[in-house]
């Protein structure tokens, strides 16, 4: 019997990509996207309407979803954005927005899915989180932090899914090309201490995303995901995703003096 393989945020960048790579192979996809009647050109799988930041919004699309299928096998939580600036130039206010949609949207939108898994006794919750989870950078306190916060929760929902033969794993993707950036929001203030770090940071970020690799890796991570019974918690991916990890967890020393050396570079 095919699987159908359910994907929010499917309307771009890693979400579309994963998402026609698993239409590619013969699964039964169904996207999310804010906006699917502005998606052009259409796109070969069905996609519904959701924002995972709006509580109607979640109510409607799980009402819709069961209308076009009588079962849902995978849950690929990908929707979010990405929040840039330095800490404390971030308004509270926006850091929130960033955990409504990246932490908050996503517990509800897999709330609103665990006793359909729980019904059918398996499933598998596939969540996109980012090597800033296990780990961050400066400029994306607020962004690392709500990953880091998805990592903690579903660590525990794998725990207590177990009994019911759902699966749960986390992806950490590196810097890979996608539209990240270009749909990014930025800090909302300015303090003049920071001027020339800032300047430092941006050139930082951009020659890191401008010479990111293609994000086949992550793609190709998802679909071995689906495809395997017992899949393990954590996934980085990434060229030297693990020798970065295990820097951070044995020698952090070293990890934050060639941060510091890379940023440096990029002298104001």
């Amino acid at each position: 019997m095919t699987q159908t393989i359910l994907i929010t945020g499917a309307s771009s960048g890693f979400g579309l990509l994963i998402a026609n790579k698993l239409h590619q192979s013969g699964y039964n996809v169904i996207g999310t996207s804010r906006n699917p009647e502005k998606i052009k050109p259409s796109l070969p799988f069905k996609v519904i309407a959701l924002d995972i930041a709006d509580d109607d919004s979640i109510r409607s699309f799980e009402k819709e979803l069961f209308k076009h299928t009588g079962r849902v096998d995978v849950l690929i939580n990908n929707a979010g954005f990405y929040l840039s600036g330095l800490a404390e130039e971030t308004s509270i206010e926006l850091g929130r927005q960033q955990f409504e949609t990246n932490f908050w949207g996503t517990i509800k939108v897999t709330n609103s899915l665990l006793p359909h898994f729980r019904k059918q006794r398996s499933g598998k919750i596939i969540t996109v989180g980012s090597i800033a989870g296990l780990l961050n950078f400066p400029s994306s306190a607020y962004y690392g932090a709500s990953k880091h916060a998805l990592e903690g929760y579903f660590k525990s929902l794998r725990f207590e899914l177990n009994e019911f033969n759902v699966k749960v794993a986390m992806i950490e993707p590196m810097g890979f090309k996608t539209n990240i950036i270009g749909s990014s929001i930025a800090a909302d203030g300015k303090i003049e201490d920071y001027s020339a770090y800032r300047k430092k940071i941006a050139a930082f970020a951009n020659d890191l995303f401008d010479n990111a690799p293609e994000p086949t890796p992550v793609i190709n991570t998802v679909l071995k995901l689906v495809e395997t019974k017992e899949p393990k918690f954590n996934h980085p991916v990434g060229k030297g995703a693990n020798v970065v990890l295990g820097l951070q967890h044995f020698a952090y020393k070293t990890f934050e003096k060639a941060m510091i050396k890379n940023i440096n570079k990029f002298q104001s």
